[in-house]
């Protein structure tokens, strides 16, 4: 999952954009370049999840988008180029929707730690009802070969920007044990929005999340 505060990608993801970005096309073919990408991204993501990342196949997803397996490899380098792009543009949908609810927090002049941080929180939280297909897939424990550890890379940076948000010392344990606690709070509530199949209670299970998140982001005393 990604973060509450400001955008902050892997160097992996950084490495993959960059090189999906040079392709050297002319600049007049940037915008078919666009509307391919777009077509591979939005096939492999009905792909993977029909069938999950492991049984997916990169003809399958060829056919489907009617674009050529050598443009694909191209483009994406294989499966494993198109998964992590799919969750590069996931994360950085998600960091700029709460990026854009915290500014407009601070020019309400809301400074409070935790009520920027469940509001950050509840940003993230629609978003991942918003993009639910997407954050189930990215859920599944069948991903690509270093994925997981991707993942914990990026959560652990997740929750070392909450506690700044928060104002936490983290050098002390029990800051950042609470912070660590918020956070997965937050994750697993992502994963519940990402099967949830009714809006009514979708927003339900925001509004209690961030119930919680104010009773538990109280320093104890």
């Amino acid at each position: 999952m990604s973060g509450i505060v400001e955008p902050a990608g892997t160097e992996a993801a950084h490495q993959l954009r960059d090189e999906q970005q040079g392709t050297g096309l002319p600049q007049g073919c940037a915008g078919q370049d666009r509307t391919l990408r777009r077509a591979l991204l939005d096939t492999a993501l009905e792909v993977f999840t029909e069938r999950g990342y492991t049984d997916a196949g990169l003809t399958e997803i060829a056919v489907r988008s009617g674009i050529p397996v050598g443009s694909l490899f191209q483009h994406y380098g294989g499966k494993r180029g198109l998964y992590l792009a799919l969750w590069e543009e996931f994360r950085e949908q998600q960091e700029h929707r709460t990026a854009a609810t915290l500014a407009a927090e601070h020019s309400r002049g809301v400074d409070d730690p935790i009520a920027l941080f469940v509001a950050g929180a509840r940003a993230y939280l629609e978003g991942a009802w918003d993009n639910r297909r997407l954050g189930r897939l990215l859920a599944e424990d069948d991903g690509p070969t270093g994925f997981d550890a991707l993942r914990r890379q990026w959560d652990r940076a997740w929750v070392r920007r909450n506690a700044r948000l928060l104002e936490v010392d983290e050098r002390r344990r029990a800051g950042r044990v609470r912070v660590s606690v918020l956070t997965t709070v937050i994750g697993g509530a992502a994963r519940e929005l990402a099967d949830c199949g009714d809006e009514t209670e979708a927003r339900e299970i925001v509004d209690e999340v961030c119930g919680i998140l104010i009773h538990l982001s109280a320093p104890p005393g």
